[in-house]
């Protein structure tokens, strides 16, 4: 009769490694099949010991001796009702199961989908990162994207909304045309209508990608909380810039931070330049501007070159020495900003020659705003007339210590006949609208530091104070009151802001625009402003019964 073998666990003695952790896994997992029930209601317990202990540290120590007392009245009544310790029992197992039931497992790392959207990235970079030199490549074809990708996030349709990149320390990330293939490369990649910003680390070789949200458009113009000497061109992101403003909505009240642009004698950039395009919100930057010019004291002159009416709404008001859209009434007025601007500075500098301060009138800051000059250049041109970029010239260099602002606003078309004066004393830049990285490039002179997309609200753009960082911009809603199409409640906060008009008849350029009544602090010569422009004369909702009314 043959012999059975024996086990192995009985004939050699010895438990291999790998079969006494595989006995050890089986019986771990037994044992938490047969505990599972136990272990929620243990964890249940932890719980809510844990939420009893909080309470009580969160009861204030003269409520304590009521609620001890409160606790030992239940426990008095359960212990002496009929079955009142068995339920009180099954009561607590009950929570403690419901309170220590499991979850929903949190989602641990990426989909399908999402890996392969990433691999698929991965393999496009691989020509721009890749070189035939390199004993170990980092961006390999077949190769994995774990170590050259991280921090990865994406939204609810599979799309990137966060990703950290490593790069080999040989891509020459310090020039502008390599890092633009690369960051157009994965605004297609990543999914086209976005705004994505791209935060490049040279030192460390990391290029980090984020969906940036999209800026609120909902903020109208106000009296924002400003010293004179600054203007809120507009609001940009949370990390742009170190200061918020509070800003008054329909909710209520919230802190958002802004673009502000600084002038005066002490401004490194005491003029500006906007650009954009038809609709893009070029005027309504410049309403915003001489509405926050009036609120603080300064006298505002209009150039509207368009002829399209949209300042008529300041024509007639106190401070406003002039609205002018035609030709020779343009002409005329920038003549006398720049006689005026001369005539500060000898004001000025006679005041300081005497050891007086300069005189009120001399101190009092002009803003001079064009709108659209390249049109008054092609009809001067056509008809012979000087060029108006020639008178401007003067406010343009000796602005900033006479008081003087000058604020430009010109389409994409234009450009070119804007003259050397402006594109060298406008240091603060604007670009409103729709534009390509090269065409905000020409006119910033730096790139974005974001994708521009293609469809845009009206006042989005990008901004940038002398020589600082470009940042995105949503400019305050300032329609013309006067625009039917326009949002009523922002119609009628742009009236609420206009300063008082000025009674016929009614001398002094505070409240006419003409200097008659002001008698001049040195006997230079004064240039009487340019006639008023034609603008409306009565109330809006005299004319019209859905523009909001003004108030008095």
């Amino acid at each position: 009769m043959a012999r059975r073998p024996l086990p192995r666990l009985l004939g050699s003695g010895i438990l291999s490694p790998a079969r006494g952790r595989e006995l050890a896994r089986t019986a771990a997992d037994g044992a938490t099949d047969v505990l599972h029930p136990l272990l929620v209601i243990a964890r249940g317990l932890r719980l809510l010991a844990a939420a009893a202990r909080r309470r009580w540290a969160a009861t204030p120590k003269d409520r304590r001796g009521p609620a001890l007392f409160l606790a030992a009245s239940v426990v008095l009544v359960l212990a002496l009702a009929p079955y009142g310790p068995l339920l009180a029992m099954a009561a607590l197992m009950a929570a403690a199961a419901w309170r220590g039931r499991e979850r929903n497992p949190v989602k641990a790392g990426p989909s399908e989908a999402e890996l392969e959207r990433l691999a698929s990235l991965y393999e496009a970079l691989v020509p721009y990162f890749a070189v035939p030199e390199d004993p170990s490549p980092l961006f390999a074809h077949g190769g994995e994207w774990q170590r050259a990708f991280s921090d990865h996030a994406f939204d609810g349709a599979g799309r990137i909304t966060r990703l950290r990149i490593r790069y080999p320390a040989y891509f020459t990330d310090g020039e502008p045309a390599s890092r633009a293939r690369i960051e157009a490369l994965l605004h297609a990649k990543s999914g086209r209508g976005r705004e994505y910003l791209f935060d490049w680390d040279e030192e460390g070789n990391r290029l980090d990608l984020r969906v940036l949200d999209p800026l609120p458009t909902d903020t109208v113009v106000q009296p924002f909380v400003t010293s004179p000497t600054e203007t809120v061109l507009g609001f940009t992101d949370a990390d742009g810039v170190p200061r918020t403003l509070p800003v008054a909505e329909e909710g209520g009240q919230r802190d958002v931070p802004p673009v502000i642009w600084r002038t005066g004698p002490r401004s490194a950039e005491p003029h500006l330049l906007a650009v954009g395009h038809p609709g893009s919100g070029t005027s309504t930057l410049l309403r915003s501007i001489a509405l926050q010019a009036l609120r603080h004291g300064g006298e505002v002159l209009v150039v509207e070159g368009g002829g399209s009416g949209e300042f008529s709404c300041l024509s007639g008001r106190s401070g406003v020495p002039a609205v002018e859209c035609g030709p020779a009434g343009a002409l005329a007025a920038l003549d006398w900003a720049a006689h005026e601007t001369e005539r500060r500075l000898v004001a000025a500098l006679r005041a300081r020659e005497a050891g007086r301060p300069v005189p009120e009138d001399a101190r009092r800051p002009l803003w001079i705003l064009l709108d659209r000059p390249g049109v008054l250049a092609d009809v001067a041109a056509a008809e012979g007339a000087p060029d108006p970029f020639g008178r401007l010239q003067v406010p343009l260099r000796h602005g900033r210590a006479a008081g003087v602002t000058v604020v430009v606003a010109e389409q994409f078309d234009e450009l070119e006949l804007l003259g050397d004066a402006v594109w060298q004393h406008t240091r603060a830049r604007v670009v409103l609208g729709p534009a390509s990285a090269r065409q905000i490039g020409d006119v910033l002179g730096l790139p974005p530091h974001t994708t521009p997309t293609a469809h845009v609200p009206p006042g989005r753009g990008y901004a940038r104070i002398g020589s600082g960082p470009v940042h995105r911009l949503q400019v305050p809603a300032a329609p013309d009151p006067y625009d039917e199409d326009a949002e009523p409640a922002h119609r009628q906060a742009v009236l609420e802001l206009l300063p008082a008009r000025v009674q016929p008849g009614q001398g002094g350029r505070g409240p006419a625009g003409g200097p008659g009544d002001r008698t001049p602090a040195t006997k230079s010569p004064r240039v009487q402003p340019p006639a008023q422009g034609q603008g409306p004369q009565t109330g809006a909702a005299d004319r019209n019964p859905e523009v909001p009314a003004e108030p008095p």
